[in-house]
């Protein structure tokens, strides 16, 4: 089989190396074209030679394409992965520090509160250029695999206003599912679950095995596990909507009114084992150290073993199974975000959902869910409906929109007050002005309200563990080139 399979975004070394290993795996896809893009010539020159070594070193015979040049890396491109993160580290320490001025705390922000709404608005109107030349230059049919958040709104920009067609893939479903398992002792492949909702906050809405519904017992059992310490956030809204969610405590909390909105309720759920579980900005932190190592050690990499294409170290991630299953007819199952269309019968018919998918070569099929329990989906509304004006908001350079889809969103209306939400949308867009180019416009009127500011600062000290130089890395070198290469969705288009 012979395809173009294109990377937008390629520089993110973690993520394109290994999910272009797990394609590869694949017998039937061993003979494929391959181009990546990004604009940043060095990173990408670094993970083409990478991924170059390794493709040579398994016997294949495949050149990696790699250029500046989008339109040409798309060209004739049967499916197309994005993994970008528009703006990279600079534009995402905006999201998190001027928040902090105005007392919203996050972990993580790339997917609600105020840092994921900024994030939609850089993302989006760079995902709707993608979907412009993938339309004009790619093949007909075209299917663009997201990996890049916020990805409930990216993927609801590229499907309504892209016109091509787009699936959001995640890897949170697979985690909680194992964390279910260890509490029933089994095997996930024993343990059969029906997982919806929104990405970052899909419930467990049904838990067998051996075809008896198990979700009763699972607070009980789970808070007798090892990991219970680490997940006290997730098991509350458990103890108190009944089911489980997929994100980590510190995602979740970020993405609720309760948890972080008083600094001395938040010393009961952040957890300092480790950033994921709620440390201020900890994404950012962690992202920070693994690009600092990346870049000092690259050239030990290529002197390491090439990374062999075998089953066995193939990973969860879903993009290559799904196109495995495209090619080959093969059935595969999986949690995937798609425009819901009545998929999830108690959300608004007119968003992104996260729920049981099946492929084979026919295509992409969608069961329909039905409701979510009544307490997931008044949570779940909440956030689609914060997505929704923030999509808009971006799509249009709607003021308007922006600043109400951040009065809505739970954690940042329950800090803020709407002319404090006025201002930091105004801060957020003068700081974020060159990866807003559709703002352009309103950031100079953003200027000169900003010129007169009338609210004053009440920033939040945060809960912060340190940032690591490079010479710190190296004494546990093993460690963070493990976390490089894991890292998700770092390119920089």
């Amino acid at each position: 089989m012979s395809f173009k399979l294109a990377f937008i975004g390629a520089g993110s070394v973690g993520f394109t190396r290994g999910l272009l290993s797990d394609i590869l795996t694949v017998p039937e896809l061993r003979d494929i074209e391959v181009s990546f893009t990004d604009i940043n010539e060095k990173n990408l020159e670094m993970v083409r030679a990478l991924c170059q070594r390794d493709i040579e070193a398994n016997g294949l015979n495949i050149k990696i394409h790699a250029t500046l040049d989008r339109r040409e890396a798309l060209k004739d491109a049967k499916y197309v992965i994005n993994c970008v993160r528009v703006g990279a580290l600079e534009a995402f320490a905006t999201d998190i520090e001027i928040p902090l001025k105005y007392g919203v705390d996050q972990c993580v922000g790339d997917t609600l509160c105020i840092g994921g709404i900024m994030y939609g608005q850089r993302g989006i109107a760079a995902i709707l250029d993608f979907c412009k030349d993938i339309r004009e230059v790619a093949l007909p049919g075209c299917i663009l695999l997201n990996y890049s958040n916020p990805n409930a709104m990216m993927t609801w920009a590229a499907n309504k206003y892209g016109k091509v067609p787009t699936y959001g893939l995640c890897h949170g479903v697979q985690g909680g599912h194992a964390q279910i398992s260890q509490a029933l002792g089994l095997d996930p492949k024993d343990v059969d679950i029906i997982c919806a909702g929104l990405n970052h906050q899909t419930w467990y809405i049904s838990v067998k095995t051996n075809g008896v519904e198990r979700t009763g017992e699972l607070l009980e059992l789970m808070k007798k596990q090892p990991y219970a310490e680490h997940e006290n956030v997730r098991l509350d809204v458990m103890k108190n909507f009944g089911f489980y969610s997929t994100e980590s405590n510190g995602h979740l909390s970020e993405y609720l009114m309760w948890y972080r909105k008083r600094p001395e309720e938040m010393e009961k759920w952040i957890d300092f084992s480790d950033w994921i579980q709620g440390e201020t900005g900890g994404y950012l932190r962690v992202c920070t150290e693994g690009r600092n190592w990346f870049d000092t050690d690259f050239p030990n990499w290529l002197k390491e073993p090439a990374r062999e294409y075998i089953p066995e170290k193939r990973s969860g991630e879903h993009g290559s199974y799904i196109i495995e299953s495209l090619e080959t007819g093969r059935v595969y199952r999986g949690h995937f975000n798609i425009m819901n269309n009545g998929t999830i019968t108690n959300l608004p018919t007119e968003c992104v959902v996260e729920v049981p998918c099946y492929v084979d070569g026919n295509g992409i099929s969608v069961p329909k869910v039905g409701d979510l329990p009544l307490g997931c989906a008044a949570i779940c509304s909440q956030s689609a409906w914060v997505q929704r004006l923030a999509v808009e908001a971006a799509v249009h350079a709607d003021i308007m929109l922006l600043r109400q889809a951040a009065m809505m969103d739970p954690l940042t209306g329950a800090v803020c007050t709407p002319d404090e939400i006025i201002q930091l949308v105004d801060d957020m867009l003068v700081a974020q002005a060159k990866w807003l180019p559709q703002y352009a416009e309103e950031i100079e009127r953003a200027k000169v309200r900003l010129e007169n500011k009338k609210v004053p600062y009440r920033p939040a000290k945060g809960f912060l563990m340190h940032t690591k130089t490079v010479e710190e890395m190296q004494e546990e070198k093993e460690k963070y080139r493990a976390l490089t290469a894991a890292a998700k969705k770092d390119g920089i288009e």
